[in-house]
């Protein structure tokens, strides 16, 4: 099913939750709403699910009003960060819910009952667990059965709000593996809050980047990431690198030096630099590039550590992260030259 948000905008008080927010998400598509806290992606996503009603704006499911119909009617499954299962019933009830929820002429019999909710018990691979209580599942399951739940009714559309939020980091991993796995099966229009950039990259096949009640960028997961459209997206999605820099004569400096890097055909004026950590080479004689600095701290495992280097500007310093490969000698204290493989450069200075 399409959804379609049109010019949406949402107030608490004085605070602008969303400001004119317009969106198309496509049939079948698994979408995520990625932003800090206070984004505004969370009450996109209440308004999608009939929780919250915009001020003013249109939100259309396949070409229909959606706003004429209140949550029930709107055929969402909705799955929470905290599971919210109901703790007095046993695995397979709670999953049968909402189908023995339904009005008595809406009601499945109860031998269909038993068949759906066993081939989504074995759709999330935990029909072994059917006569169980919540209490007795780990986390990663509970959350498992949530969105057996949630896909029960057959919902139109399967929302999402940090569902592995309140997950330890191996578990969130094995979980993105499997929604993205699942969805395949499934295509259900699926949409998904998270401020974990890693997640919406991985997961979904669009990411949607909000700041500020605004959609920033919209696109594919390599898009939003080879391709930022201002600093904000760039610093957010992914590890980044930020130096206020000036364009002067068609030259590009930091800490009054010109780098001798292209403008990249932005004007003269205030700018930020961004680059990607791993896209910077470190020189081990300091007068080899014009962006220069010394190493404060060296650290991390694997193929590439995470080299701290002050860069010298005016009075203060200014504090950057670079990887350096594991073969190459860095130490404490040491001068270095970096050259930028890769970079971008934004007008609005941050």
């Amino acid at each position: 099913m399409k959804i379609s948000v049109r010019d949406v905008s949402k107030r608490f008080g004085t605070f602008a939750a969303l400001d004119r927010v317009s969106l198309d998400i496509r049939s079948g598509e698994l979408v995520a709403l990625l932003g800090p806290s206070g984004s505004g992606k969370t009450t996109l996503l209440r308004i999608i699910a009939g929780l919250e009603w915009p001020d003013e704006g249109q939100v259309n499911f396949d070409g229909e009003d959606a706003l004429k119909h209140g949550v029930g009617e709107r055929h969402v499954g909705f799955v929470f960060q905290h599971y919210a299962l109901f703790r007095h019933m046993t695995i397979f009830e709670n999953v049968a819910f909402g189908l023995r929820a339904r009005p008595r002429q809406q009601r499945p019999s109860e031998a269909d009952i038993r068949e759906r909710v066993q081939k989504l018990l074995d759709l999330v691979q935990l029909n072994w667990l059917a006569d169980r209580y919540p209490h007795q599942l780990s986390g990663g399951q509970r959350q498992r059965i949530a969105l057996a739940r949630a896909l029960a009714v057959e919902p139109r559309v399967l929302l999402l709000d940090e569902p592995f939020g309140a997950l330890d980091a191996k578990v969130r991993k094995e979980l993105r593996r499997w929604l993205r796995h699942l969805h395949e099966k499934i295509h259900v229009t699926s949409v998904f809050v998270t401020h974990d950039q890693e997640e919406a990259l991985e997961v979904a096949d669009r990411v949607v980047v909000l700041d500020g009640g605004r959609i920033e960028q919209a696109g594919t997961p390599e898009e939003v990431y080879e391709q930022p459209v201002n600093a904000f997206v760039h610093e957010f999605i992914g590890d980044s690198i930020s130096l206020p820099i000036l364009i002067q004569g068609g030259a590009v400096h930091f800490a009054g030096r010109a780098l001798g890097i292209d403008r990249q055909d932005n004007a003269d004026g205030q700018a930020a630099l961004c680059i990607r950590p791993h896209e910077v080479t470190i020189l081990p004689d300091a007068n080899a590039a014009a962006l220069r600095g010394t190493i404060r701290s060296v650290h991390g495992l694997g193929a590439a550590r995470r080299v701290e280097i002050a860069l010298a500007e005016g009075n203060n310093e200014h504090l950057i992260e670079v990887d350096a490969p594991r073969d190459q000698t860095v130490t404490l204290g040491q001068s270095v030259g970096l050259i930028p493989k890769a970079y971008r450069i934004f007008e609005k200075a941050l």
